[in-house]
C-alpha cells in the first residue's frame, strides 16, 4: 500500500442550528469549548443570496466545531438541522481524565440526565455521551491506560479483522472489556 500524506488535523466540522444562543450556551458553558470566531456573512450559495451567522467553538488541537444559523426561515429549513436519530451518528472528541470529569460535572450541574447523557465503558476507552440542543450526539472519550499498545494491535490487524467480519465471522474481538 502506498504511503499518503494525511491531513494534519480536522480544521472544523459544521452543522446547522436553529438557536445559536442555546448552542453557544451549551458548548461554551456546559461543555467548556470557547467561542473562538463568529462570522456574519452573505454569499451567493446554491442559486440564492444566503445570509448567515457561522460560529466556531475551539478544540485543543486548533480545530473547531462550527454551527450555522440562517437569517431566512426557508434557508434554515433547507439546510437543517436534520440530525440523525441514531446514536451511531455522533462526534467523538478525545479528552484526558480531568477534562472528562469536568464535562461530567458541568453536565450534571446543568441538569442533564439519562437518556440525554450516559457513560459507556468500551474497555479500550471510557465514553461520556450527551445530546446537544440540536439533537446531535457528542462523545467525550478517555483512552484506557495502554491505549498506544491497543491502537497498534488494532492497526496491525485492521485489514485481517475486516476480512474476517465480511467473511461472516462476527465474533467479538474486543478483549479489553
Amino acid at each position: 500500500m502506498a504511503t499518503t500524506k494525511l491531513p494534519s488535523r480536522l480544521h472544523h466540522t459544521a452543522y446547522v442550528t436553529r438557536d445559536m444562543e442555546a448552542t453557544r450556551k451549551f458548548y461554551e458553558e456546559v461543555i467548556g469549548l470557547p467561542l473562538v470566531a463568529t462570522w456574519s456573512e452573505s454569499d451567493e450559495l446554491f442559486g440564492a443570496l444566503r445570509t448567515y451567522c457561522h460560529c466556531f467553538f475551539g478544540l485543543g488541537d486548533g480545530g473547531a466545531l462550527a454551527f450555522f444559523q440562517f437569517l431566512k426561515p426557508e434557508d434554515q429549513e433547507l439546510f437543517g438541522p436534520k440530525m440523525p436519530a441514531s446514536p451511531f451518528h455522533h462526534i467523538a472528541l478525545n479528552v484526558d481524565a480531568e477534562t472528562q470529569k469536568g464535562i461530567e460535572e458541568r453536565i450534571a450541574k446543568a441538569g442533564y440526565k439519562e437518556p440525554d447523557t450516559y457513560v459507556l465503558e468500551h474497555g479500550y476507552c471510557r465514553s461520556v455521551y450527551i445530546n446537544d440542543p440540536n439533537g446531535m450526539i457528542l462523545e467525550f472519550t478517555l483512552d484506557a491506560p495502554g491505549a498506544d499498545k491497543i491502537n497498534a494491535t488494532r492497526r496491525g490487524k485492521a485489514h485481517e479483522e475486516l476480512k474476517r467480519w465480511l467473511g461472516g465471522d462476527h465474533t467479538s474481538n474486543n478483549t479489553y472489556r
